[in-house]
């Protein structure tokens, strides 16, 4: 990870707008009937229905979805009391934090207030703004009362992060250290270092999930904390041993665990060497750890070891469990956070890390494999099935506790509704992949010995899509499978150059140059081709072994194109075939084509790849408003592709008048109806938006397809084979998991329509 430098950290966050957070209007505001009813005369209305019912605020107003972070700035991260004011960009950074994580809003109030009482009266007078309260940076032990009385005397959700953040992150990550080290949590020997809010809360927790009190050493600066001291506060007192220990080097002793909340650099190499087998040390001191990864690592090599900073493995991160606690909190109107809601999130947490990593979480991080072992057993934080994963765990636990006031009976529903809040969720791609679970097929996985098809290809089989079948030698996919921790049950492995596949070779020779006899397809050299595994699949599928193929993954695609020309053959009616990507994002969806086949496609080439384009479109269930782009406008241009664009237009209106098409045009013009109708209105799409782009050759579509996936314009699906006679389709070599899916889910959908077709001909 990059350091953090003075400079730089000041820099962002004055420049442009200064701070992190804005307020943006949800609702129409641009007229004056607008304004009237979001102001007066017409916002009297739900203030009546509030008064009458003040459940209605959740309906009525941003309640529901809002969360104030409030701070007094006595405990601010590693800074101590540095005042309300100056404790303002770390609120700020929450609030930031929420709403990227989970969608929620957030009011940061910093109240400068030490007195206790003073405090708990100033939030309790606020807090109808808000349907959940966030407590931020307060020292202990004030926070403990604060917390303590807001939670009795106010009907909405309180937590103070500090305390419960930690305790539940540290507690997945303590489950999930005891599963792999085989131990049992009501058995080791715990010492926590830090006596503050977060180890307070770490051990009551601990305490919740198995561990014994008589098995819990706590030390403060002073020592062992021990029923011999006469300097205890309350809530030291709760943890006091009657052990005669008095050090912390005493105190690691056989220990089984350690927790620091404390300070750098307080454990020694000798005390980690003084620890029980197989020890677990969670060393949470910020900026620097109470042992250096480092030195930890080199004491002994059985260790399982976390911090709380991100340039190492297993980071104990609140932002794991805050954003999701709140959010399924919020979303059943829950009147508290209790401890079925903490443990429920303790629990969803552990086991997600205990789930085969997605691509987009490897990637994120620079590493090529997660999987559960002793340098991965907490979830990252860019992981985005946290947010279904703990909400959901959350919202459920809220219910069945009886502290919500909102039921929720569809939790797959509501795990579409969180992914559509934050954009993780592609609608077409879902509507799609339920199509297939109904009628799942047979397909082939050409590159059956890389990692990522391997992957698609279990997880294929587990969501139902498919029956996923691997091309590649046998012994190696088993082995790949066990070092990825994948179950490859259900999965049909072909070894195409195995001598059990000698007459299936053969049978495809056969068939093959039968087909391509008068092409000079010999039978002994279409033998030879049947090692390859692109002959093979795709023979699989011509000859109704298989369902669908797909493949690109290691083959350039190139060379793919040219056998599934010769194997499958080009639809009839059609010269030629293309490929096509799907944008989905909060624009709509849109279609890109010919992103894939044709490098500098003639006007018969871009005549087919647009017609081919209207059905493919429709195929996806949506109606083709067509625009042929280019970088003129309406013959502005007379020669190279403005012209051959041209021409196509002119020819695909003449033969298909009812067709929305038009062009060539630039795309800002195709993306924008009232520009194009102001400034063209004589063009053919008046008034309608445009979803289908066709590019006048490859480099352009490639370019703005690869664009639009660099900036996050939305989620990418494709390439999409158009116009072959089975089928087939591509992947490419920077194919995620997720986007091999995605490819095999359309394979299996144009199977079914390929079938229906069939049977409706017969």
């Amino acid at each position: 990870m990059a350091k953090v430098t003075k400079e730089a950290a000041l820099l962002y966050h004055s420049q442009g707008k200064p701070g992190k957070i804005e307020v943006v209007p949800t609702k129409p505001h641009s007229t004056q009937a607008d304004l009237s009813l979001a102001y007066s005369p017409g916002v009297a209305e739900p203030c009546l229905e509030i008064e009458k019912n003040p459940e209605a605020a959740y309906d009525y107003t941003a309640k529901g979805n809002l969360v104030g972070v409030i701070s007094n700035g006595t405990a601010v991260l590693g800074l101590g009391d540095i005042g309300a004011l100056a404790g303002k960009p770390v609120m700020e950074g929450k609030g930031l934090l929420f709403k990227i994580f989970a969608g929620i809003d957030v009011f940061d109030i910093e109240v400068d207030e030490t007195d206790t009482e003073k405090f708990i009266q100033t939030v309790k007078a606020i807090a109808p703004t808000f349907g959940g309260i966030n407590l931020e940076d307060i020292k202990a032990p004030e926070c403990f009362e604060i917390e303590k009385r807001l939670k009795e005397e106010l009907d909405i959700p309180v937590m103070h992060d500090d305390q419960h953040g930690t305790a539940i992150i540290s507690s997945a990550g303590l489950l999930n250290a005891l599963e792999l080290t085989g131990k049992k949590i009501e058995e080791v020997q715990i010492v926590v270092n830090g006596a503050g809010a977060a180890a307070n809360s770490c051990t009551k927790l601990y305490m919740a999930l198995g561990a014994k009190k008589a098995n819990i050493i706590m030390c403060d600066s002073k020592g062992v904390i021990n029923t011999s001291r006469t300097d205890l506060n309350d809530s030291k007192k709760a943890f006091a041993t009657d052990k005669n220990i008095n050090t912390l080097s005493e105190a690691m002793l056989g220990a089984d665990v350690f927790l620091g909340l404390s300070v750098a650099d307080v454990l020694s190499e000798d005390m980690v060497k003084s620890m029980n087998d197989r020890p677990i040390i969670f060393a949470l001191a910020n900026p620097n750890p109470e042992i250096s990864y480092e030195k930890a690592k080199a004491s002994r090599e059985d260790i399982i070891f976390a911090t709380g900073r991100s340039d190492y493995p297993n980071q104990i991160n609140n932002v794991l469990g805050f954003p999701y606690i709140f959010r399924g909190a919020l979303d059943v109107r829950a009147k508290t956070i209790n401890e079925e809601m903490k443990l429920a999130a303790v629990k969803a947490i552990a086991d997600l890390a205990k789930e085969s990593v997605p691509d987009v979480v490897n990637a994120a991080y620079g590493i090529n494999r997660l999987v559960f072992s002793k340098d991965y057993i907490i979830p990252k934080p860019l992981d985005p099935r946290l947010l279904t994963c703990v909400s959901i765990a959350v919202a459920k636990a809220a219910i069945d506790s009886g502290v919500a006031r909102k039921n929720i009976s569809d939790w797959d529903a509501y795990a579409r509704s969180l992914r559509d809040l934050m954009g993780y969720d592609n609608k077409l791609i879902r509507q799609f992949e339920d199509m297939a679970k109904q009628n799942p097929k047979r397909v082939v996985f050409a590159e059956g010995n890389h990692e990522n098809m391997i992957k698609a290809a279990v997880r294929a089989k587990a969501e139902g899509i498919c029956f996923p079948v691997l091309l590649g030698n046998e012994e190696r996919i088993g082995k790949l499978a066990q070092e990825l921790q994948l179950d490859l049950t259900g999965l049909e492995i072909v070894n195409l150059r195995h001598a059990r596949e000698e007459d299936r070779r053969e049978r495809y020779a056969k068939t093959f140059s039968e087909k391509r006899g008068r092409e000079g397809a010999t039978l002994d050299e279409s033998i030879d081709k049947m090692y390859d595994p692109s002959y093979f699949g795709m023979m699989m599928v011509e000859t109704g072994d298989a369902d669908a193929f797909i493949t690109g993954v290691y083959t350039k695609y190139s060379e793919t194109i040219k056998v599934a020309k010769e194997v499958i053959g080009i639809k009839e009616g059609y010269k030629h075939f293309g490929a096509m990507h799907i944008m989905t994002g909060k624009k709509g969806t849109f279609f890109l084509a010919d992103t894939l086949i044709n490098r500098h496609p003639s006007a018969e080439v871009l005549f087919d790849v647009a017609c081919l384009a209207r059905d493919a479109v429709s195929f996806f269930a949506h109606t083709p408003v067509i625009a042929m782009v280019s970088y003129s406008n309406f013959g502005a241009d007379a020669t190279g592709s403005p012209h051959s664009v041209h021409q196509v237009v002119g020819k695909l209106q003449e033969l298909y008048p009812d067709l929305p098409i038009d062009g060539e045009m630039q795309v800002n013009f195709a993306l924008d109806k009232d520009l194009r109708d102001r400034k063209y209105p004589f063009n053919k799409l008046k008034g309608k938006d445009v979803n289908t782009l066709i590019f006048p050759n490859l480099s352009s579509a490639n370019t703005a397809q690869k664009l639009l996936q660099e900036m996050g314009g939305g989620q990418m699906i494709g390439p999409i084979q158009m116009g072959l006679n089975k089928p087939i389709h591509f992947t490419d070599i920077e194919s995620s998991v997720s986007d091999i899916v995605n490819i095999a889910t359309v394979a299996v959908i144009d199977a079914i329509v390929q079938e229906k077709v069939k049977a409706r001909q017969a």
